[in-house]
């Protein structure tokens, strides 16, 4: 992927092309996308780890250091590199690796290492023969600061006296930099030392935020100089030592002039990082580094603790899933940021660690069931961030629904248009899709009643700016050249295509959008009728009828057997096939008669790879098994597949997808389903293949396995019924017996076992608080 003629370049909308002059797939008047990323090296050639509090996250080597290679490892702190090199050395030599492991809540990077074989001179009396002395390094990050213990262990029966090397260092470098983009100008950076333990590094930006690393060290190293601290340590046989190193993360306004409306309104983003968690708090200065560690440490592991509290826990039969679930669950709370409206998921680290729109819905769409304060602080976040006019450089228009956010430099000066990007056709009716699916599994009406004139904000915006001709269907083009492309979930410039690899010209009318929209109208229409809106609530039920009609006739391709991908601007099919008509079944918006058909076409041999459902099937024009949405695998759209195919009661085909992605996960780190892998074919004795550049964690990845299980259980949670229901449920092969801990309906919990005997699977309850009811529908 190095070599001149076949470079890769990965982009800020995700997308991976191939140079036209290999592979022949660019369209002679194609432009390449703006904000590519230029794909060097790959994510999954060496072990990266990653934390995150808050609005802060590392990525970091399996070492725990950052900058021994070039790559994305760092600091970062609102989508800006704080820090940019961490390195410890001893004796100038790099320790040597006996175990690396993230805990199993995500809390903390433990990492075992022991010193090499060192020569200190050309006399044997000198050297340190290795693995003497035991290093054991522990590494967070809380409220705006990253902690790192270095624990030093004597095993040899004679003295030692060691010399320990940091050098470290901070390049303020926008995430968008770090991807790839180039800069023209940038801001003024400083560095000094401030005492005898702390070095600080200052940089003052030009969107007038000024950033300060401070690097605070205890106890006091021999040599402390910008850039490098050094310690000798003396350790009698059998004796142990702890240095510390604390990396503060801090911004704040440097007005040069009288404050704007857009410098006035910073006072909600520094509300946002407190919410967040993401400031850092000043210890008392007489605290040793030791014991603001502790204090840290205790603290960050009650914050987990309390976030958690209170979930659904599943435990299966199946030690290999359980691990998966355990890793699935520390990812999702790992990423789920305190807003001043409730929790909410990142996207992914390290390219989306922030707020996103559809990812978040999806996400809360995804783990409804076990935590459902995911989709009231995804609900309430986005409803308070609803675009209010129209602002053609962020392709918004009033009650549009927020696609994402940014808080780096770049975005700050307008170099990319992410600040507040509004750029998404499916987010909108995703957002009224999710606070029906909310309601339903809470009875929280108090909250659709907050939020309500922002959902039917969202409708107006669907019917007025979301249909650009009128012809019932709603459409994406961008506004201005500097925003995305494509506007859906599979947002690459080169997704949506014709049967022949030429490229749709716009407005373009997504196959998924429809459903969207068709369900989340059949949603607001029940909303509308329990807030005694009922004309509205007739109305929208009319629409959506309508709708299904229409989109039958129009998307249904009997050419490829399925839904056609979209419709161009001039209302010609895409006649490709892939895996977006499986959201059509998620919505229900496809036709029962049609059911069969699209499940054929997504587990044919050309749909299905035996690991997962491609996003493009084998064949097509544009097909390429390593791109980033024209015939990879994402793990959530093979979810939100498998959640279509058994709402239509094919539940051996949803069960098909949720084993090929159980097997996936066995072959990943962590047993943690990636963003997405390549859509290579399942081959004997071979794992899946990475994608080069995949988020890991990643929110909606991580919500996948819940998603899989509720679609083989037939998990319905019906509030307004006080009822749980498991309609025609069905364990994949890997699966004898699952329990279901703490199910929440209302006040009540219970607890229950389904277990397969053949092809049957009973149900039973083995703990109960409240009245709720359970039933199994076949």
């Amino acid at each position: 992927m190095a070599a001149q003629d076949d470079a890769a370049h990965i982009h800020a909308d995700g997308s991976e092309e191939r140079t036209a002059s290999k592979f022949g797939l660019l369209d002679a008047d194609e432009n390449l996308p703006q904000y590519h990323i230029e794909a060097q090296a790959s994510l999954v050639d060496r072990p990266l780890r990653a934390l995150k509090y808050g609005e802060a996250f590392a990525v970091l080597d399996s070492y725990g250091d950052i900058g021994w290679t070039p790559g994305p490892e760092g600091l970062y702190f609102q989508d800006t590199r704080y820090l940019s090199r961490l390195a410890l050395t001893i004796e100038d030599e790099r320790p040597m690796m006996l175990s690396s492991a993230i805990q199993d809540d995500n809390g903390s990077l433990s990492v075992d290492l022991t010193t090499p074989d060192i020569r200190l001179d050309a006399g044997d009396e000198t050297s340190i023969p290795r693995e003497l002395i035991a290093i054991e390094r522990t590494k967070f990050l809380f409220k705006g600061a990253c902690y790192d213990r270095i624990g030093l262990r004597n095993y040899d029966t004679r003295r030692r006296r060691l010399r320990i090397g940091v050098t470290f260092d901070a390049d303020y470098r926008d995430l968008f930099e770090v991807r790839g983009s180039d800069r023209t100008n940038r801001g003024k950076r400083t560095v000094e030392r401030r005492s005898e333990t702390e070095v600080q590094f200052r940089y003052a930006g030009l969107d007038e935020i000024v950033r300060t690393t401070s690097v605070h060290f205890g106890p006091k190293p021999r040599t402390l100089e910008p850039g490098k601290a050094e310690f000798v340590v003396e350790l009698e046989p059998q004796a142990n030592t702890s240095l510390f190193i604390r990396v503060v993360c801090q911004s704040h306004r440097a007005y040069t002039s009288a404050p704007g409306p857009e410098k006035a309104g910073e006072s909600a983003a520094l509300a946002l990082s407190r919410a967040a968690g993401s400031l850092a708090e000043q210890p008392d200065r007489h605290l040793s580094e030791g014991r603001i560690f502790a204090r840290a440490y205790r603290d960050n592991r009650r914050d987990q603790r309390q976030i958690t509290a209170g979930i659904t826990t599943i435990i299966s039969s199946n030690d290999q899933f359980n691990e998966g679930l355990c890793r699935a669950t520390a990812d999702l709370y790992m990423l789920a940021t305190r807003t001043q409206e409730g929790i909410y998921p990142f996207a992914g680290i390290p390219w989306y660690s922030t707020v996103f729109g559809r990812d978040g819905i999806i996400t809360a769409m995804m783990a409804l069931w076990i935590d459902p304060n995911f989709g009231k602080g995804v609900l309430r976040f986005l409803a308070a961030t609803q675009a209010k006019e129209v602002d053609p450089a962020a392709d918004a228009q009033p009650g549009k629904v927020l696609h994402e956010t940014r808080r780096g430099e770049m975005a700050m000066l307008g170099e990319v248009p992410f600040r507040h990007y509004y750029g998404t056709i499916d987010g909108t009716p995703l957002f009224v899709m999710l606070a029906a699916q909310y309601h339903e599994v809470t009875g929280d009406l108090d909250t659709i009643r907050a939020i309500w004139p922002q959902l039917k904000l969202a409708l107006d915006w669907i019917d007025r700016y979301g249909d650009r001709d009128g012809d019932g269907f709603v459409e994406y083009a961008r506004e201005t050249e500097q925003g995305l492309a494509n506007q859906g979930w599979k947002d690459s410039h080169d997704s949506i295509f014709h049967a022949d690899g030429a490229m749709a010209k716009g407005p373009i009318a997504l196959c998924e959008v429809q459903g969207y929209v068709y369900a989340a109208k059949r949603g607001a229409a029940r909303l509308a009728s329990l807030l005694g809106e009922d004309d509205l609530s007739v109305r929208l039920t009319g629409q959506a009828n309508t709708l299904r009609e229409n989109f039958d006739r129009a998307f249904w391709c009997e050419e490829i057997g399925t839904y056609a991908l979209a419709l161009d601007g001039a209302k010609r099919q895409c006649a490709v096939r892939s895996s977006n008509t499986g959201h059509a079944l998620f919505t229900d918006i496809a036709l029962p008669e049609r059911a069969p058909l699209v499940a054929a076409q997504l587990l044919s041999n050309d749909g299905f790879n035996g690991w997962g459902i491609r996003t493009i099937a084998k064949g097509e024009a544009r097909y390429n098994p390593m791109s980033y949405h024209n015939g990879s695998i994402w793990p959530h759209d093979n979810a939100i597949c498998a959640l279509g195919l058994a709402r239509y009661g094919l539940k051996d085909e949803a069960a098909q997808v949720f084993e090929g992605m159980f097997d996936t996960s066995l072959y990943y780190d962590q047993k943690r389903l990636p963003e997405l892998f390549c859509g290579f074919m399942r081959r004997r004795q071979r794992g899946p293949v990475s994608y080069p550049v995949a988020c890991s964690p990643q929110a909606w990845a991580a919500a996948a396995p819940f998603a899989f299980l509720a679609a083989c259980l037939g998990l319905e949670i019906d509030h307004a019924r006080n009822r749980i229901r498991f309609r025609n449920p069905i364990l994949p092969r890997f699966l004898e017996a699952v329990e279901l801990f703490n199910l929440k309906l209302g006040d009540s919990r219970i607890n229950v076992r389904l277990h397969r005997h053949g092809s049957d699977v009973t149900v039973a309850v083995t703990r109960r608080t409240g009245d709720v009811q359970i039933s199994m529908l076949k």
